[in-house]
């Protein structure tokens, strides 16, 4: 029995770090909130962590799991679109960028990253995109919210009390804010803190937010 309770109480590798995200669309915007804890387990490391990163003036992509490999993956993310970039004269769109995260998670299905992205951006036609995806880049895509981290239930739950469809980027900031900050009061292994990319065809507006720090 107690290597039933130990094997129960076993903490995921996507876990080690903690994370808390949502990405959620709204009207001729989109937007992504995450937390800023980076930790060992429930000991806290910094508060400052970034886990989010804009790709070009259309795309922004997140990262939730193990913080090592979340850094090596936007690196190299990175250096695909930047080569991308030069070979076809033009920035990535949306779905081509979504594909690639997909193809490279899949690349690495025998040895994973250990990191779960969330792409949020605006099509050609500034249109809405959301995409999550698994280790192994199994894709999902939504039109109205994804989540992600070991705050995942929690931030599902409060997303589906107060979303609701054609959100204006004010409106967004604020549901979006208050979704998470919500979510991760109930998560000792993420919070201290938020921050909020609300992303217009105008531009990206990053906000931080003062969390609980304890």
């Amino acid at each position: 029995r107690l290597q039933e309770g130990l094997a129960s109480s076993a903490m995921s590798i996507t876990q080690y770090n903690g994370a808390a995200m949502i990405a959620m669309s709204g009207k001729g915007c989109v937007g992504i909130a995450v937390d800023r804890r980076l930790g060992i387990r429930n000991m806290t490391k910094a508060c400052d962590f970034k886990k989010v990163f804009q790709v070009n003036d259309k795309i922004m992509v997140g990262f939730s799991g193990l913080a090592t490999d979340l850094q090596t993956l936007e690196q190299r993310l990175r250096m695909r679109t930047n080569m991308y970039k030069l070979r076809e004269d033009r920035e990535i769109s949306v779905d081509a960028f979504g594909n690639l995260v997909a193809s490279m998670q899949y690349e690495k299905r025998f040895g994973y990253y250990f990191v779960e992205p969330v792409i949020a951006g605006l099509k050609a036609d500034n249109t809405p995109y959301l995409m999550s995806s698994d280790i192994i880049g199994a894709q999902c895509f939504k039109d109205d919210f994804v989540v992600a981290g070991d705050t995942a239930e929690t931030l599902f739950g409060m997303c589906e009390s107060v979303y609701r469809p054609d959100l204006v980027p004010e409106e967004l900031f604020e549901v979006l804010s208050q979704c998470l900050l919500s979510g991760v009061d109930r998560d000792c292994l993420a919070g201290w803190g938020a921050t909020v990319y609300i992303m217009t065809p105008e531009g990206v507006q990053e906000t931080n937010l003062k969390g609980r720090m304890d």
